[in-house]
């Protein structure tokens, strides 16, 4: 299936850092790709938690086959196995749940993401590159090309064109799925409504900022309401605050093979945080996808090879804050009656990136627990992928369509009414699960519920 995957010389610029990685990272200490896949000593633990392999029972797509199949390319030993290499590192969904079970917490998404580099070559996959260049370069153009896009959709051309199957005639069958299952997108992003907002402003006198808002691609281009409900949270427990005005944190590029894009998304908000901490201080930047700030948390890993960016970096990354984590659970009190009855029973989905990524699982249960009480309800496999994983559902729509079965199953099985989350693909994917089994639930963002629940104490 893909022969790209037999050839293994692009891993011999790994340490040029120009397509790959020169380090990685890992809970043992700063390592080469090859000893950091060389720590997955094989002892199965990683598949009790893997969801493509317990799904599958699959050796070569589980972390400790993935791992394997990038070590014996690098060793030269792939052979007749390049297509099983091309569908594992393809199928991962980057949850990062087999390196939170792994007791060498073995970085296999980062492994994953340089095998699948090497396969790549010098060019990265073409449409994210192109994204990822205008958002940098012409992020007029590229609003403007989201703006054009919102109103095709409002003619009904996209959704005639999906019918008739024309986007599967020329190999764009994930716009169609786009099409499909995407919420309207608003002609007005939240990044000019925040920065229409008196009380964002970086003005001088009155109080010192204590968090700056940095608005993830989902909720500025998408889901605005969450940036919206984000900044009212933060405006209410954490006091005054800025809008840091960003530009994307990188992820996309990141995660389809674009290093170059990936660090200069990073060096433009490190910057940006520099400015304000020199204006004003110390400041947490606080963003309301997981995906996104558990990516920034690691920036430091992207410039290992450059010792002062990499200082950098590393502060930049010790600022950053989930906006689960950001909004203390313990100024929640028990929210009125007459809003938890809007919201029925309560349970709560933790994102990818959040508990595998960021280890962030006490602070939303508690604030939850607090406000709804017995409105509360655990969701079995509650850290178990969705299969949005970003782009993943798109990329991958059979393995995506068996793993979200599971998750509506599980909550339709504790007859949940509002499923709590905290990444934007999350939002988008769980929705279009319960749409299709369970339409009595919804899923909504953890500070959308949060915001709702209170705001009627005027807190």
């Amino acid at each position: 299936m893909n022969s790209k995957y037999d050839v293994n010389e692009m891993y011999d610029r790994h340490a040029e850092g120009e397509l790959h990685l020169p380090s990685l990272l890992t809970h043992l200490g700063e390592r080469s790709l090859y000893d950091a896949v060389s720590q997955c000593s094989r002892c199965g633990y990683c598949e009790t938690v893997c969801p493509t392999y317990m799904l599958t029972g699959r050796e070569p797509i589980s972390a400790r086959g993935r791992n394997q199949l990038v070590r014996m390319s690098m060793e030269g030993r792939l052979g007749g196995a390049a297509a099983a290499a091309g569908e594992a590192l393809d199928t991962c969904l980057l949850c990062g749940a087999c390196s939170e079970a792994c007791f060498a917490k073995v970085p296999t998404a980062d492994i994953v993401l340089e095998g699948r580099r090497a396969a790549l070559g010098p060019a990265p996959r073409l449409i994210p590159a192109l994204l990822s260049g205008l958002m940098l370069e012409r992020p007029g153009l590229f609003a403007f090309l989201l703006r054009l896009g919102a109103l095709a959709r409002l003619t009904g051309l996209p959704r005639l064109a999906g019918k008739l199957g024309l986007f599967r005639m020329l190999g764009l069958a994930p716009l169609e799925k786009a099409e499909r299952e995407a919420p309207r997108m608003p002609f007005t992003f939240l990044a000019g409504k925040l920065s229409a907002d008196p009380e964002l402003a970086d003005a001088p006198g009155g109080p010192a900022p204590a968090w700056a808002y940095f608005a993830p691609c989902g909720p500025n281009y998408l889901f605005t309401a969450v940036g919206e409900a984000t900044v009212a949270l933060l405006k209410r427990f954490l006091g005054k605050g800025l809008f840091f005005h960003n530009n994307c944190c990188g992820l996309l590029a990141y995660n389809y093979g674009d290093i170059r894009h990936a660090r200069e998304f990073a060096r433009r908000n490190i910057k940006k945080y520099e400015e304000l901490k020199e204006k004003h201080g110390e400041l947490k930047v606080v963003g309301d996808c997981s995906s996104c700030t558990a990516f920034m948390k690691t920036y430091e890993q992207l410039f290992t090879a450059e010792p002062e960016w990499r200082t950098r970096a590393a502060a930049f990354a010790a600022a950053v804050r989930d906006a689960i984590e950001a909004v203390p659970s313990s100024a929640m009190t028990h929210a009125p009656r007459e809003e938890l009855a809007g919201t029925g029973r309560i349970t709560y989905h933790d994102s990818c990136r959040a508990c595998h990524g960021q280890g962030i699982r006490k602070e939303p249960r508690e604030a939850l627990k607090t406000l709804a009480g017995k409105n509360f309800v655990e969701l079995p496999e509650s850290d178990w992928c969705c299969g949005g994983a970003g782009a993943y559902s798109f990329t991958q729509p059979e393995m995506s369509e068996r793993i979200l079965r599971r998750k509506t199953a599980n909550i339709a099985s504790v007859r949940a009414d509002t499923v709590a989350v905290g990444g934007t693909s999350c939002l988008l994917q769980i929705n279009a699960g319960l749409k299709r089994d369970y339409p009595r639930a919804k899923a909504v963002h953890y500070t959308q519920l949060l915001e709702r629940l209170t705001r009627v104490r005027g807190r």
